[in-house]
């Protein structure tokens, strides 16, 4: 036997059960390709397989092609719950039975003949494995467009600060069930259920098997403007999730800012209506205040909006006035007693101010007006 006809070096011998939960929504055509592949590892490598399919009524026959397929270990689910993904992931992953969870689609994008090496992956310690698209050996259709190409690559870049794993966006992953278990606050948006897993599970170290991702063979994308919007969400969902107090600061700052423009606008509108100075000033600070509360209501700090408006505006213009109050008081000090004499030092002392009245702002709405312990219930709420 020659060199290039020799045996494999290594099998993999998977001893433990698992279960494989598709997700599904009309697929009705690739449900009998998919258990025709599954069915052929089960029986090669000898391996105990639980295949769920998460459907999501899809009313096309989905029903009756499982029912035909005759086996046990096969079963479908019409879910009647909120429609997704993700969702429908989540629910699968409850209801399996076995120690291992696999997730795939249904078009045929994913190869089952990688699990075994991702089930490899876990016994050797990895707490999360991706079928990965951009490790080394990995790859995808060479009719996957340019543009399907950038919005995968955009949409990694973005999850580059939640995890250091190459293809975060796979929908072919793995993970122990007591891991999954263990999972808190899952709040998935849209159809990237891997990365909320990596995330909400706490997981530390995740490994990537190469996969030659297939273009689907029959249906349609699922991949839509708005999934790729809920993706966004989810994205800012899970920033919160990982780094809370800096994301609140951030969406604080970023409205305080939007509130200058408000504020600048505001004046100049009435004084071109025609109003004195002072009458401007006070209309762009009234008008400014309520911009702000409303914005960080609904996006700052959206766990409190259900919430009554009233007391918390009331708050909110309460923290504001202390805010003033810090920043004149910690500018007037630094002008007077601790900065030299200088031009420049007003200036100093008046951005020192500004920073501190900021910051005082921040806590007593982040802590006070919109505190979070009275919330029973905020993580759909975001």
């Amino acid at each position: 036997m020659s060199f290039h006809e020799a045996a494999p070096l290594a099998r993999i011998s998977v001893t433990v059960p698992i279960s494989i939960v598709v997700p599904t929504y009309r697929e009705c055509e690739n449900i009998p390709h998919i258990f025709n592949r599954v069915r052929a590892l089960r029986d090669s490598q000898n391996i105990e397989i639980e295949l769920i399919f998460m459907d999501d009524k899809s009313n096309d026959g989905s029903v009756e092609a499982v029912a035909a397929i005759g086996e046990d270990w096969v079963r479908i689910v019409e879910r009647n719950g909120e429609r997704g993904l993700s969702p429908a992931v989540i629910d699968g992953f409850q209801l399996a039975q076995h120690p291992v969870l696999i997730c795939m689609d249904c078009d045929l994008s994913h190869p089952p003949e990688a699990i075994p090496q991702m089930v490899l992956a876990l016994a050797s310690g990895q707490e999360f494995v991706l079928g990965s698209r951009y490790v080394k050996g990995g790859s995808t259709d060479d009719d996957w467009g340019f543009f399907r190409w950038l919005n995968s690559r955009i949409a990694t870049l973005l999850a580059a600060p939640l995890t250091s794993a190459r293809d975060p966006m796979s929908g072919f992953f793995a993970l122990r069930k007591e891991s999954f278990d263990h999972a808190r606050d899952l709040s998935p948006v849209g159809y990237k259920i891997a990365l909320e897993l990596i995330v909400k599970c706490d997981v530390d170290n995740v490994a990537e098997v190469p996969i030659h991702f297939q273009d689907r063979m029959h249906g349609e994308s699922k991949l839509t403007l708005k999934e790729q919007l809920n993706y966004l969400k989810h994205i800012r969902r899970l920033y919160i999730h990982r780094f809370a107090n800096a994301m609140y600061f951030l969406q604080f700052m970023i409205v305080g800012a939007s509130g200058v423009v408000v504020n600048l606008l505001t004046l100049s509108l009435l004084l071109w209506l025609g109003a004195s100075d002072s009458v401007g000033l006070v209309g762009g600070i009234a008008v400014s205040v309520v911009s702000n509360f409303l914005l960080n209501r609904r996006f700052t700090f959206s766990y409190a909006r259900d919430r009554n408006p009233w007391k918390q505006f009331v708050g909110f213009v309460s923290a504001s006035g202390l805010g003033m109050a810090v920043n004149y008081s910690v500018a007037l000090y630094l002008s007077k007693y601790a900065l030299p004499d200088g031009q420049g030092s007003i200036y100093l002392a008046a951005l020192a101010g500004i920073g501190s009245g900021m910051i005082f702002n921040f806590l007593g709405n982040r802590f006070v007006v919109f505190r979070k312990r009275f919330i029973k219930d905020n993580a759909k709420n975001i």
